[in-house]
Order: structure tokens, then C-alpha cells, then sequence
């Protein structure tokens, strides 16, 4: 069996939504890349070449969201990457350009499936290099009092996650769940999970710029007691599975799909990122794999099948 190899779109898409924070109309255009570029964002709107190439190290922001910067450039930066970043993982490209308008990755409907649409709609192609992966060689873990992150070594990617929020609606769906990423499992369980927040909440995060763009179409709202959004939930742990999704996208920061079994408690934008810089910090707990023999690599890797169950 040949060698697995890098994927980027087949042509270039563009879509139109809003930006979750900052309120704005936002026009996102996915381009394809060559080998061994990775995710790389550009901001049309500013006059510069400065591009942000996605990077644990360039996390510069995650309140409430992951926020990339330019290290030359301050006034380059894109908020709210994770549920894009989460699409791209979970279908496994490798490679493209992400060029916006504004400073903010438009939310859609608060989940990844509108980037899911998006990118199947086009397709993917095989490049001409091997597919890089970082493999978790030793366990990893981070804390902030009770909130925990971890990764451990495993040939394939599993997550599991934990929440509790101590409020009635969230405790009746399910404060756990846990996935090996198989075939459509991300697609299936994982990728129509929304974001979700508190109305009271919502004028204190306005007050400090954030939440601008937030509404009942694009988040699950909840009041002291219950769900706000007259539909429901689309899972009935959708709470849990969110924060699987962005903890995908905040993972996948890391620049290559990882191999490994990534398990948290409570965690959020600040500690995936913690995480990952702690992998990097030393050379014994990762490495670079590529696998010469498709047939040598872990399922996760090779049953990207979602172009037919989305078309």
C-alpha cells in the first residue's frame, strides 16, 4: 500500500456569517496550500503581508475563545479559530489558507458543521508529501486547581471529557463522553455540537467586548433554570460534546493530527493550550511520525469517508 499523504482542499470556498465577539459581518475564504504549509490565516482586511501560521506558540488570547496573533504585528490577530480549526481536524486536511475580512472566524450556527459543509463541498485532494503526525511518546498533564488536561500515549486519537456547570438543564443531558475517532465519528457525534452560555452572563461579557454577536441562532442559551432555544438540544449530551469539539480545534493548533488519547476535566481554551505547549517543551514526549504504508497507520487516519455521507 503507497504512503499517506498530506490533504488540502480541492478549490477554493467562501462563506458569510457573523462574528460570535465583536457582532461584525464576517467573509471567510478557504483556499488550498501546498505540502507542509499547515493552516495558515490571513487578515484581507489590514494592510500587510504578515501571515499567522496556526501554532501552539502563536495562541496569544482565550478568553471565552482561542485568539491567534502576529508576533510583529499587534493589530494582527483572528479570534474564535477553534470550531474551524475542529472542522479541519476532524476531516483531516493538512494544508490550506484561511483569509477573513475581519478579526473574528464567523460563528455560523455555533457549532463546525457549517466548516464541515463547506470544506465537503469542494472536496479534498492528496498532495505529494507524507502525512506528519505527533505522537504522544510519555503521558502529559496539566492543572489549574480542579480543571485537569492530559494526553497519553495511543495509536489512534481518542478523547474523553468531563464537565459540571452545577445547573439543572446541563446536568439532565450528561456531564461525560468519551469517542475513539473512527471513520464518521467526528462528523456523527461531535461536529453539530453548539456552543453554549448563560443570559445572565451576557451583559458582563458585552461590557468587555465579547458576546457582541451572540443569539439564540448561533448558541445554546440558558437562564438560571433552563434551555432558552425553542428547538432543544441536536444531542442529548451536546453540552460535553461541544467542549470535545473545542478541544479538537484548540489541539489542532499543534500544527499535525496527534497520536494519542487526550482526557480532561473542566478544561478550556487556556489549559488545551497549556497542554500543548507542555508536550512541546520536551523532546521526550513527542515525535514527528509519517507512515511509508498507509496500512501501518492507525484507522482514524485512513477511513475519511465523510465526502459521502455529507453529499
Amino acid at each position: 500500500m503507497a504512503a499517506l499523504l498530506q490533504k488540502t482542499l480541492a478549490s477554493d470556498v467562501q462563506t458569510t456569517g457573523i462574528g460570535m465577539h465583536s457582532g461584525r459581518k464576517v467573509v471567510l475564504h478557504l483556499k488550498p496550500a501546498p505540502v507542509n504549509t499547515g493552516i495558515v490565516f490571513r487578515r484581507i482586511d489590514i494592510d500587510t503581508e504578515l501571515e499567522i501560521k496556526a501554532s501552539a506558540e502563536s495562541v496569544i488570547d482565550t478568553r471565552m475563545a482561542t485568539t491567534i496573533g502576529h508576533p510583529e504585528n499587534a493589530a494582527l490577530r483572528v479570534l474564535t479559530i477553534e470550531h474551524l480549526m475542529s472542522a479541519l481536524a476532524g476531516l483531516g486536511v493538512d494544508n490550506a489558507i484561511v483569509e477573513v475580512n475581519a478579526p473574528e472566524i464567523p460563528i455560523m450556527d455555533g457549532s463546525a458543521t457549517s466548516f464541515v459543509y463547506l470544506i465537503m463541498s469542494v472536496g479534498l485532494v492528496t498532495q505529494d508529501a507524507a502525512r506528519q503526525f505527533v505522537r504522544i511518546k510519555q503521558s502529559v498533564s496539566v492543572s489549574d486547581g480542579d480543571k485537569t488536561a492530559r494526553l497519553d500515549p495511543y495509536f489512534g486519537f481518542k478523547a474523553r471529557f468531563d464537565i459540571e456547570f452545577d445547573h439543572p438543564a446541563i446536568d439532565e443531558s450528561g456531564n461525560h463522553f468519551e469517542l475513539d475517532f473512527i471513520g464518521d465519528a467526528y462528523v456523527k457525534h461531535i461536529s453539530r455540537a453548539r456552543t453554549f452560555g448563560f443570559i445572565q452572563d451576557v451583559e458582563a461579557l458585552r461590557g468587555i467586548g465579547l458576546a457582541r454577536g451572540g443569539s439564540l441562532s448561533n448558541a445554546i442559551v440558558l437562564d438560571e433554570y433552563k434551555i432558552l432555544n425553542p428547538e432543544g438540544l441536536r444531542y442529548d449530551d451536546e453540552f460535553v460534546k461541544h467542549k470535545i469539539l473545542d478541544a479538537l480545534g484548540d489541539l489542532y493548533v499543534i500544527g499535525h493530527p496527534i497520536l494519542g488519547a487526550y482526557s480532561a476535566v473542566k478544561s478550556g481554551h487556556a489549559l488545551n493550550n497549556q497542554l500543548l505547549r507542555a508536550v512541546l517543551a520536551d523532546e521526550q514526549n513527542h515525535e514527528i511520525v509519517t507512515f511509508d504504508d498507509a496500512s501501518d497507520a492507525p484507522s482514524f487516519a485512513l477511513e475519511k469517508t465523510h465526502s459521502e455521507a455529507w453529499m
